[in-house]
């Protein structure tokens, strides 16, 4: 068998010599690490943007951040980041692990089992890193 390379694996190569010759640092960027950079938002704020602020009728940021979950999650959990980052603001707007756990196994119906694993295990990380937070 040779030793050829694939065009992806050729241009991975050169993306990641690349990323060495403009900064040594970016070997060791983890983006679950800059993460970590994001702040949560409290709330109060996601309920004046996202939620009942321009309609006292309208969707809370609770069901808004869940709605965009599933939707996530109907994309086959593919952004990493946004799910994580979706389920640590769903959680500090109110919602229960078990509401983010329900709206991901809905979606399991439309978006396949592999879909809601892959969310599920995203979800279990944030959930994993506030485990002492109350569900």
């Amino acid at each position: 068998m040779s030793d050829m390379k694939t065009p992806f694996e050729l241009m991975m190569q050169q993306a990641h010599e690349m990323a060495r010759a403009f900064n040594p640092a970016l070997e060791s960027f983890s983006p679950r690490e800059f993460e970590k950079l994001w702040p949560t938002m409290p709330k109060d704020f996601m309920e004046f943007w996202f939620g009942r602020g321009l309609s006292k009728d309208g969707l809370d940021s609770k069901t808004r951040l869940l709605l965009t979950l599933a939707g996530l999650t109907m994309q086959g959990a593919q952004a990493d980041t946004a799910v994580r980052m979706t389920v640590r603001h769903a959680l500090e707007a109110g919602a229960t692990r078990d509401e983010v756990a329900e709206t991901i196994a809905q979606m399991s119906v439309f978006a396949g089992i592999p879909a809601m694993t892959r969310a599920m295990e995203l979800a279990r990380e944030v959930m994993e890193d506030n485990k002492d937070d109350a569900s």
